[in-house]
C-alpha cells in the first residue's frame, strides 16, 4: 500500500493533505518545530531548540522518512521545506519534482518550460513532491502522534534576521487574487490595486518585474513560471501584458478578470472577462462598485 509521507515546518498542509489522499494509501505527517493536528496513521512532532535554523534539523528528517518504493513525499514550497526535501530526496536516492499538475496510479505528470508543456514520469522507488502547502489544517482525530527533540543536536545557530513588514504570503491558498503589472507606471499607484484587492476580499499580487525589477512588492508576492503557481477562484491582472512567464504562474485559476490599456495584450487570450481602459479610471470605479 502506498504511504504519502507529508513534511512541514508550519501547520498549513491543507493542499498537501488533499493532494495525498487523491493518491491513496496511508498518510504520516513529520512537523518540524510546528504543532499540526493528527492526520491518517501517524504524525511525529520534531521539536527543536528555538534558537535552530528548521534547516538544520534536515539530516535528522531524513532518517525519520522511511519511504520505500511506491511511496510519495510531499513537501511545502516554503524555503526551509525545500531545504529538508533536499535531504530526504539524497537519502532516498529518490527524484525531486516540481511543478505538478497530476498524477494517477504511480504516473506523475509535471509542467515543463514555463507551461508549454507537460512530462510524464515514473520512478522504481519513491519520489519527493515540492508543492503548494495550502492553508491551517483543520483539528481532526485521527492516529498516534509521537514527539521527537532534537535540541541540542545541531551546533546551528540564528545569528540575526532580516524581516520584512506583513505576515509571508501563501498565495497557493488564496480564493481570490487582485495581480499588479507594469502598468502601473508609480509605486504610489498600487494602493488602487490593494483598494480592489480589500473590496474582493482578495489577497495583493504581482508579475515578477514589480518584486524583481523595481522592488515595489515582496518577491513572495510575484506569481509566474519561477515565482508562485496558483490557482484561485478568482484571478485579476491589472496591467499585466500575459506573457508566457507569468501565465504559467496562473494558469489553474478558474476565472481569470484582465484590466489593461492595451486590447492587443495576450492577457486578453487567457481572460473570461476583460476590461480595456486605464487602470486609474477602472480600478476606483470597480471597488466603488464592490462596496
Amino acid at each position: 500500500m502506498t504511504t504519502s509521507w507529508i513534511i512541514t515546518t508550519t501547520s498549513q498542509v491543507s493542499a498537501l493533505v488533499d493532494t495525498a489522499r487523491q493518491i491513496g494509501g496511508a498518510v504520516k505527517i513529520v512537523a518540524v518545530g510546528a504543532l499540526v493536528p493528527s492526520v491518517g496513521e501517524e504524525t511525529i512532532h520534531v521539536a527543536i531548540d528555538p534558537g535552530t535554523p528548521l534547516e538544520a534539523s534536515a539530516p535528522a528528517v531524513a532518517g525519520i522518512v522511511e519511504a520505500g518504493p511506491g511511496d510519495v513525499v510531499l513537501v511545502a514550497d516554503r524555503p526551509a521545506d525545500r531545504v529538508i526535501a533536499g535531504a530526504v530526496a539524497a537519502h532516498l536516492c529518490a527524484p525531486v519534482l516540481t511543478n505538478l499538475i497530476g498524477h494517477d496510479d504511480g504516473v506523475f505528470t509535471v509542467s515543463r518550460f514555463g507551461g508549454i508543456a507537460e512530462e510524464e514520469l515514473t520512478a522504481p522507488g519513491p519520489v519527493v513532491i515540492v508543492t503548494a502547502g495550502g492553508a491551517d489544517l483543520a483539528e481532526e482525530a485521527a492516529g498516534t502522534v509521537t514527539s521527537v527533540n532534537l535540541q541540542e543536536t545541531h551546533a546551528a545557530r540564528i545569528m540575526g534576521e532580516k524581516t520584512q513588514p506583513g505576515a509571508p504570503a501563501d498565495l497557493s491558498a488564496a480564493k481570490r487574487i487582485v495581480s499588479a503589472g507594469r502598468g502601473f507606471k508609480e509605486e504610489s499607484e498600487l494602493q488602487l490595486a490593494r483598494d480592489l484587492a480589500g473590496a474582493l476580499g482578495a489577497e495583493l499580487a504581482c508579475s515578477r518585474p514589480l518584486a524583481e525589477g523595481v522592488g515595489w512588492m515582496p518577491k513572495d508576492r510575484y506569481v509566474g513560471v519561477s515565482g508562485a503557481h496558483v490557482s484561485p477562484d478568482l484571478y485579476v491582472a491589472v496591467g499585466i501584458s500575459g506573457q508566457i512567464q507569468h501565465v504559467a504562474g496562473m494558469s489553474g485559476s478558474h476565472t481569470v478578470v484582465a484590466i489593461n490599456s492595451d486590447g492587443e495584450a495576450p492577457i486578453f487570450a487567457e481572460a473570461d472577462y476583460g476590461i480595456v481602459g486605464d487602470l486609474a479610471d477602472v480600478l476606483p470605479a470597480l471597488t466603488m462598485a464592490l462596496r
